[in-house]
């Protein structure tokens, strides 16, 4: 019928997505009215691509939901996540472009030169330079809809029905609020949490404060709610709250704003405007934020009731107990912090932004007025990050708009404040910097005896009532915050029974927060407070860093030293705590943190105690423990040897001290491939401690066991095996079967097991022994890395390639995560990685792996070392699947030569380089001198390892290979039987390397490296 309205589906979509920037999200809600009103069924999707995502992917998922994908197109879309014009025009002109039917765009934008050049395949039409009808005529139109007058406005023209408010139109009534800061980075799930709390609160209870330490963005958080949201108000108020005065001053000026007829006189103009809000009269739809209201118990009978909401910004978290959901608003997480500094450093890269969120630790303001300096500067992000670590200078800040007061001087202004009311709270704050920033934990200072402590901090920390009143009022004004397992509500009231709350065991305290308050400090202060912390970290050590069950207590107190300047005591007992807590770092993996302080300690205490005083060697020691564990075995070979001749001379050969050093010189010796001198000088320790001490003690053990050590790199393994087992059987009798260094013992008897060919007995021990590592001593620390990497080797010569395979990259990536690419633990697993890749289709991994190995350990141990030469052995493997023969067969005989050199003729290592070889001068065509290669070979590891070892049936089955290629058919056929039953013999019929020889698969040897 002629003018008969026509149904949607007939015209247009009957769905629609919209997909907008939480910026847009007025807009977003606008278009979503205008469409439903016709009778669309609309959803909306916060477009916010998470970073591991791509943009191409993100994309299509739009694509997942039914109808067009209506896009809210403005800079804000395009500059969410670190992703550059580029990335963008490319995944436009793929997905966007390909899908020109499902994508509609719509344009608020007024920087058009600012979006991608590729956003143009949206075809948007623009909605913000244009009235209302006009844009919506333009939306109905850009989606093929008709744009006559729907049904609701025939039904209802003066438009009863209240949807969201155009966005280019005020609310009513809009006063007081910051102009929206272009700047604004994330907080999404905040506003929409702020959002929800208030959409869902009954009549009269919409509060909601959001709460935070100062420079975190409260008031910010604010106006961008109030800018977003408030399309859904028709008043928008805001009250500068920090004084009552000033907070009730405000509200009366709203009374003439609401059209309200009272008297001049603001006290009955503050009773009209509060009453007209109570009854939602003449607007119901009202927003009220009360900005700085620190003091609830000053202004928390001022907060109106009625149908409308109250937003509140405070530090004070005790709004929570006047009726208001309390949202903490924290620092940025990383991702927003650096999309924040280089929208206000547009000149700083991702990782430079990345470097300054991390040294300012996300603190919103800082980050706005640091960037805002940088971007005027020339000055690079290191340099002005070494220039922050002295203070926040006012001279190395631009302040903004945004956020128009320094950082240095608000805080300023906040520790007089608190200064007036409760000064034992400054004296406490003061206290916590001698602290590390971040987790403090005050028990250890409430655990001292009062009558050892300065004077204005006795009553204080013997006083409960004062105590909780310091930290409640360092928590009213977001200071700190509580932290750690056993927090507790601090209350300043006291019952009949004693106190009602005390104070949690941890208090958090912002690094900048920390160096201002630090900086603000009287030398009285300072010279009382240290010595308090000092005293509190001496109390707190367990006293036994090897026991596993205690490194949680030597994780929380190792982070203080630094901070408590404890280098700079001469009390014993401080030099204890530092010795502990070395060998604590040594044996959890903390080696590079260990390392500087060793360092620092080491140029510390010579200064203050001399070159020669007793506790220098004792701290040489552990420094050089922690040197070895990252592959400097130069830089403690010398500390090590001048430890040894010193004591030598002023205490003789069978001192305890010297005889130590002496351990550890000779596991230097070790690490730089000089095995003989190493043995040599373990098998005289392990003779003089077991004369001084006996066989029993710890000591004896540990020399025992670092003898097995020497063995089993000379090649001897039978003999390391059995010291192994008996340091193994007495350390589980004398400690316990879960101390880690009965856990090592089993790691080095089960290596043992694996290299001699005992490969079941080794997996099944090595199993057991990592499952208890892991639970022990935690899946990173790194024996329990060695343990698995151990686990590993003995899976894969077992046959069990599949879970070898996934050992060998769990072990790599955890070890690559926590001690480095360079560590020799790192560099032990990416020789199996390599090996195992190349055998099993990964050869490009493989030979990527195998040459930064190589050129890692030439760095770290130079040329003729002999893991230089095995894993160039090793690399010949790759070159020769590749088809590099000529390369291979070179690299392979000159690491045989060099391994030769470096461990003898007779060595396992040699004897399997040379199995390498031959293989490779066998398939460049020299089997004769394949042959004789193999059959020397056969010979010394005969006589070395014995006739059934795996490297002897190796070089056996070899041999037999190259006896074919010399056409010697009879002595092949005979040599290879032999090979074969006794492989049957020793390993299985159907163990992987019987079933390889029998398939004439030519075996081959995979050098492992080892620690030391």
């Amino acid at each position: 019928m002629p003018g008969a309205r026509r149904s949607v589906g007939a015209t247009g979509p009957r769905s629609v997505t919209i997909s907008f920037a939480g910026y847009n999200r007025p807009w977003a809600a606008w278009i979503g009215d205008r469409l439903e009103r016709r009778g669309l069924a609309v959803s909306y999707q916060r477009w916010d691509p998470p970073d591991e995502m791509t943009l191409t992917e993100c994309l299509r998922d739009l694509l997942l939901a039914p109808g067009p994908v209506l896009v809210v197109v403005s800079e804000w879309y395009f500059q969410l996540g670190p992703r550059g014009h580029d990335e963008w025009n490319g995944a436009l002109r793929e997905v966007v472009a390909a899908e020109r039917e499902r994508f509609v765009g719509v344009s608020v934008t007024n920087d058009a030169e600012s979006l991608p050049s590729a956003s143009t395949v949206f075809a948007a039409v623009g909605l913000n330079t244009v009235g209302e009808r006009e844009a919506e005529r333009r939306l109905l139109t850009r989606l093929g809809l008709p744009t006559d007058t729907p049904r609701d406005r025939d039904t209802d023209p003066e438009g009863s029905r209240r949807g969201p408010r155009y966005p280019g139109e005020s609310p009513d009534i809009w006063d007081g609020v910051p102009r929206r800061n272009t700047r604004f980075t994330g907080r999404e799930a905040l506003l929409n949490a702020a959002h929800h709390a208030l959409q869902e609160a009954a009549s009269g209870a919409g509060v909601v404060t959001l709460n935070g330490m100062s420079g975190v963005g409260k008031t910010q958080l604010a106006a961008e709610y109030a800018h977003r949201f408030g399309a859904e108000y028709d008043v928008v108020w805001w009250v500068s709250a920090d004084k009552r005065v000033t907070c009730r001053q405000r509200l009366a000026e709203l009374a003439p704003a609401l059209g309200l007829s009272t008297g001049v006189e603001y006290g009955e103009r503050l009773r009209a405007a509060r009453d007209a809000l109570r009854r939602g009269e003449p607007y119901g739809r009202w927003l009220l934020i009360l900005d700085g209201a620190d003091e609830p118990d000053q202004i928390w009978d001022l907060v109106p009731t009625g149908p409308g909401h109250v937003l509140i910004t405070a530090r004070n978290p005790e709004w929570g107990e006047h009726n208001s959901t309390l949202l903490e608003v924290p620092v940025y997480d990383r991702t927003e912090s650096v999309a924040f500094v280089r929208r206000r450093a547009p000149r700083l890269t991702y990782e430079e932004a990345v470097r300054l969120a991390e040294a300012l630790e996300d603190l919103p303001l800082l980050l706005d007025q640091t960037a805002g300096w940088l971007n005027d500067s020339d000055m690079s992000v290191e340099e002005y990050i070494d220039l922050l670590r002295d203070g926040v200078d006012q001279d190395v800040v631009r302040v903004s708009s945004d956020f128009p007061l320094a950082f240095q001087t608000g805080w300023s202004i906040l520790l007089n404040k608190l200064r007036e009311t409760v000064p034992e709270s400054v004296d406490l704050l003061r206290l916590c910097t001698f602290f590390a920033p971040g987790a403090i934990p005050v028990r250890l200072v409430r655990d001292l005896p009062p009558d050892t402590l300065p004077e204005k901090l006795r009553g204080l920390v013997d006083d409960p009532v004062r105590w909780a009143r310091a930290i409640n009022k360092l928590r009213q004004y977001a200071v700190v915050r509580a932290a750690g397992v056993g927090e507790r509500e601090v209350h300043d009231s006291v019952s009949d029974a004693g106190l009602a709350g005390a104070a949690g065991d941890s208090l958090y305290m912002h690094r900048m927060v920390h160096q201002i308050v630090h900086q603000d400090m009287p030398s009285q202060d300072h010279e009382e407070f240290i010595e308090v912390v000092r005293r509190a970290l001496i109390e707190a050590d367990p006293g036994r860093p090897t026991d596993t069950r205690l490194w949680p207590r030597y994780a929380e107190i190792t982070p203080h030293l630094k901070w408590a300047d404890v280098l700079k005591s001469t009390d014993p007992a401080m030099h204890t705590l530092v010795l502990n807590c070395l060998r604590y770092m040594y044996l959890s993996g903390e080696y590079r943190a260990g390392i500087n302080l060793g360092r620092r300690a080491l140029e510390s205490w010579q200064r203050l105690l001399g070159e020669t005083h007793p506790r220098i060697w004792d701290l040489s020691y552990h420094y050089s423990n922690l040197m070895r564990s990252v592959g400097d075995y130069a830089g403690t070979e010398a500390i090590e040897r001048a430890a040894v001749e010193h004591l030598r001379e002023e205490r003789g050969e069978q001192d305890l001290e010297h005889l130590r050093a002496a351990g550890g010189l000779a596991a230097d010796l070790r690490g730089l491939g000089r095995y003989e001198e190493a043995y040599e000088i373990s098998r005289g320790l392990l003779t003089s401690f077991r004369e001084l001490l006996g066989e029993q003690d710890s000591r004896t053990l540990n020399a025992q066991n670092n003898l097995a050590v020497s063995l089993r790199l000379l090649g001897r393994y039978e003999e390391s095996l059995e010291l192994n087992r008996r340091t193994l059987d007495a350390r589980r009798l004398l400690l316990r079967p879960r101390h880690n260094w009965t856990l090592s013992s089993e790691i080095n008897y089960a290596t043992d097991l694996r290299l001699l060919g005992r490969y079941g007995e080794a997996e099944s021990l090595q199993a057991q022994s990592a499952r208890i590592q892991r639970t022990v001593l935690g899946r990173d620390n790194p024996q329990t890395l060695r343990a698995d990497f151990n686990l590993a080797l003995c899976l894969y010569r077992s046959g069990e390639r599949g879970r070898a395979g996934a050992l060998f990259t769990q072990v790599l990536e955890s070890c690559e995560r926590v001690l480095g690419e360079t560590n020799p633990l790192t560099m032990m697993a990416a020789a199996g990685q390599s090996c195992f890749a190349r055998e099993h289709g990964d050869i490009d991994r493989a030979r990527d792996i195998s040459e930064g190995v190589v050129d890692g350990y030439v760095t770290m141990l130079g040329e003729g070392h002999p893991y230089v030469s095995g894993t160039r052995s090793n690399h010949a493997l790759i070159l020769r699947n590749v088809g590099e023969r000529d390369q291979a067969l070179d690299v392979t005989e000159n690491a045989l030569a060099d391994m030769g050199r470096a461990v003898g003729e007779a060595h396992p290592w040699t004897l399997g380089c040379a199995i390498n070889a031959s293989a490779l001068r066998n398939i460049t065509g020299d089997a004769q001198g394949a042959a004789q290669l193999s059959s020397d070979t056969i010979a010394r590891a005969t006589e070395t390892l014995g006739r059934t070892h795996p490297l002897t049936l190796s070089a056996r089955i070899a041999h037999a290979a190259d006896l074919r290629g010399l056409r010697d058919t009879q002595r092949a056929e005979k040599a290879e039987q032999e090979a074969l039953d006794d492989l049957v013999t020793t390993l299985g019929a159907q163990h992987v390397h019987t079933v390889a020889a029998r398939s004439r698969n030519r075996p081959y040897w995979d050098f492992e490296p080892s620690l030391t």
